[in-house]
């Protein structure tokens, strides 16, 4: 059985939220609380650290990224989804870097819900089609070899780790001393040789290779 905790300040979506999730085979939630300082509190005890974390991202207190990468840091083996409203990619790209694997629109049918908590289980990963579609296989795969196969050159790798952050392509350029349109020439490489066409698809593939953590 698959430990669920939820972690969102409207009481009554948490409710309803934990009400779906029971009814499914193999999830059970253990408890639902307000932000993410009520869970670090509640981790204190080893028998409330479950399997997986439901994370809402805006929240007071202690919000769904600092959640994260509390999360990320002192328990890494628990799974974090994002279950949110936000559905652009700075938030998406956000949330993977502070370490979640998954996220989920509150908007969608229970079922969505199931089979994404299904395949977190099952992979390690869900990230919904608008966010990626072949990378999220290739990651959640673990086959390393396609990655050793790509060539990819140090600016590229360096670009790749920026891709993460919130940076924008003229920021990005700043940091890495280059114009905006170099910037846009190691994007267009890096979506040409890795067969992707978004931001957050480049980020998700710093996750598989490590960029992500490296401080820019």
């Amino acid at each position: 059985m698959n430990k669920v905790v939820i972690v969102d300040d409207h009481l009554l979506i948490a409710k309803a939220i934990t009400s779906i999730i029971n009814d499914f085979d193999g999830f059970k939630v253990l408890y639902e609380v307000e932000n993410g300082k009520k869970l670090t509190e509640r981790f204190k005890s080893e028998q409330l650290i479950p399997d997986i974390v439901l994370l809402d991202i805006s929240m007071p207190v202690m919000d769904g990224y600092e959640t994260a990468e509390w999360l990320q840091k002192y328990h890494p083996s628990v799974k974090v989804m994002a279950l949110t409203m936000n559905n652009d990619e700075s938030s998406l790209v956000k949330m993977i870097r502070n370490g979640a694997k998954g996220y989920l629109h509150k908007n969608i049918h229970p079922m969505e819900l199931h089979n994404g908590l299904t395949k977190l289980v099952e992979t390690g990963f869900y990230f919904p089609d608008w966010a990626t579609t072949s990378l999220v296989r290739n990651i959640t795969s673990g086959n390393d070899t396609a990655s050793d196969e790509i060539s990819i050159s140090a600016r590229e790798k360096e670009f790749l780790k920026f891709s993460c952050t919130e940076l924008t392509y003229k920021e990005i350029g700043e940091k890495m001393f280059c114009s905006p349109r170099t910037v846009e020439s190691y994007r267009d490489s890096l979506f040409e040789k890795l067969h992707v066409k978004t931001r957050v698809a480049l980020a998700l593939y710093s996750v598989k290779i490590g960029l992500h953590s490296l401080e820019g």
